[in-house]
């Protein structure tokens, strides 16, 4: 089911961003702390296809979204709402 993101949020990490649903992604707290561990998962396997992205926080409606140092916001926000929005 697709996701629509209903605000984005700065963190106190400037490599970090809290992208707000319109809906819950995960009952429990997933913490993928890298791509490996993400396989298998199919939403975090999307998102760690996303050029920048290093790990991810997912928990009831929102998703954390930690960037690799250097990775520009500019290209991987968009991304990771399309991402979102096209997920099935």
């Amino acid at each position: 089911m697709a996701f629509r993101v209903v605000d984005v949020e700065i963190t106190p990490n400037p490599n970090a961003l809290k992208f707000i649903l319109d809906h819950p992604c995960s009952e429990n707290t997933i913490s993928f702390l890298n791509p490996k561990e993400g396989t298998g998962h199919p939403l975090a396997e999307k998102l760690f296809a996303i050029r920048g992205v290093a790990s991810l926080l997912l928990l009831g409606d929102f998703i954390t979204v930690n960037k690799e140092p250097g990775a520009a916001w500019s290209e991987i926000r968009p991304a990771v709402e399309a991402t979102l929005a096209a997920y099935d």
